[in-house]
């Protein structure tokens, strides 16, 4: 079956016995077959819903600045922004080159710049250093851009529920039948089998274990420089 949501579906119809759906009965389902339809979605939900930071839902963005505006509204659909991946990209026009921006806090900001919102002289704009957070769901920068520069960032986004036949779920399909075992667990519980729930569901919580094992989980490295009798000793040790 395609990877797409009907084809979820009814992966899910025929591990319970149901006859499959088709195109053109999928948007009218009710009953039993709704429930299935509802279960998929919640499984998709409870797998991003369990970690912040999935690959899969990672997005590359820029936004072009606005000479003198400092402040810039977040994604609709951002979950979280990884703030030490902005930089300034390399334009020739412009005659930048590509540029980290350093992280400062909100409460700096307001310590030592947030003149710059106030003052329209165009002297007082330049190409920012930093990038900061407000309370209120934007970024913003210093100083105010005295260009049209182009900022690129990271974040990781909130996925919507699938809603037409056809959609495909941002979860890779090597993860097709986690979604099914959730979809499953939901569905037992639809239909008051309370054993079979429990048990999907157990399986459900291993493979998303598994998901973070091979995405998730990551090793650093300590350098150690401990200085030993007659000579330096350099090692790394792993954490995690």
């Amino acid at each position: 079956m395609a990877y797409n949501y009907i084809g979820l579906v009814n992966d899910v119809n025929h591990r319970l016995n149901e006859v499959e759906l088709t195109s053109v009965n999928f948007s009218a389902a009710v009953g039993e077959y709704s429930a299935i339809k509802d279960a998929v979605n919640a499984s998709i939900r409870y797998i991003n819903q369990h970690e912040y930071e999935w690959p899969f839902n990672h997005v590359d963005q820029e936004e072009t600045l606005t000479a003198g505006t400092v402040r810039y509204a977040f994604p609709s659909d951002c979950k979280t922004i990884d703030f030490s991946s902005f930089r300034i990209k390399r334009d020739a026009t412009l005659g930048n080159a590509t540029k980290r921006l350093n992280v400062i806090t909100y409460e700096e900001y307001l310590d030592k710049h947030v003149d710059i919102e106030y003052n329209d002289s165009t002297t007082a704009r330049a190409l920012p250093d930093y990038v900061f957070r407000t309370p209120s769901l934007e970024f913003g920068f210093v100083a105010a851009p005295d260009k049209a520069y182009i900022v690129c960032y990271e974040y990781y986004r909130l996925p919507v529920d699938l809603i037409s036949h056809s959609d495909v779920p941002a979860i890779p399909e090597q993860f097709r039948n986690t979604i099914i075992d959730g979809a499953m667990h939901y569905a037992y519980l639809f239909r008051g089998e309370s054993q079979e729930a429990s048990m999907m569901q157990q399986r459900f919580l291993d493979e998303i274990k598994s998901m973070r094992s091979l995405y998730i989980n990551r090793y650093d490295y300590l350098r150690s420089t401990v200085i030993t009798r007659g000579h330096t000793s350099v090692s790394s040790f792993r954490v995690g």
